[in-house]
């Protein structure tokens, strides 16, 4: 594996490392003893797999928060999407900063998240899916989100959004959950 850091502290795309022949090709996507090497939480404890229809389709901005907080490995095994992550840690010196990566089926990248940031994404093709590998059990008193439009953030999304819930459509803006 390949881990690239990121403009934000502890965030990382993680890159296969392939072993190629006539046949196709060959890698370790996930290594315990590598993700450890660099002082990242690789104890990964749910995975959770999301189905997209539609291109343009915004899930997010999610995170837990402490006492549960949880680090994410994201990757897109079918299609392709924006993936998007804001700091939400007030003491952070990248407070409030935002990074956004195209992961898809064809590129074979992985996001790392540590916990800490809220994560979300947007389709940009028809029939897309996502695995999570999660580092805590869902806790539903601890769910929280921001909104995906909250003009201080301004992620810049590229597709109109087509679908999102009702839910993430209500999340606060990002000041209005520290307060």
């Amino acid at each position: 594996m390949r881990f690239q850091e990121t403009p934000l502290e502890g965030v990382y795309t993680v890159d296969l490392d392939r072993i190629e022949d006539d046949r196709g090709f060959f890698a370790r996507s996930f290594c315990d003893k590598e993700f450890a090497a660099r002082g990242l939480n690789s104890h990964f404890v749910q995975c959770n797999v999301s189905y997209n229809r539609l291109a343009g389709t915004l899930r997010g901005m999610h995170f837990q928060a402490e006492p549960h907080g949880e680090a994410k490995l994201v990757r897109c095994t079918m299609g392709a999407i924006y993936d998007v992550i804001v700091d939400v840690r007030p003491e952070s010196p990248t407070y409030r900063k935002w990074f956004g990566a195209e992961i898809s089926a064809e590129n074979r990248m992985a996001l790392f998240i540590p916990h800490g940031f809220a994560h979300g994404f947007q389709t940009l093709v028809d029939n897309s899916e996502v695995l999570y590998q999660m580092s805590e059990f869902f806790h539903p008193d601890s769910a929280r989100g921001i909104r995906w439009d909250d003009p201080v953030l301004a992620i810049r999304w590229p597709l109109p959004t087509a679908i999102i819930s009702a839910k993430d459509r209500a999340y606060p803006l990002l000041e209005k959950t520290n307060s």
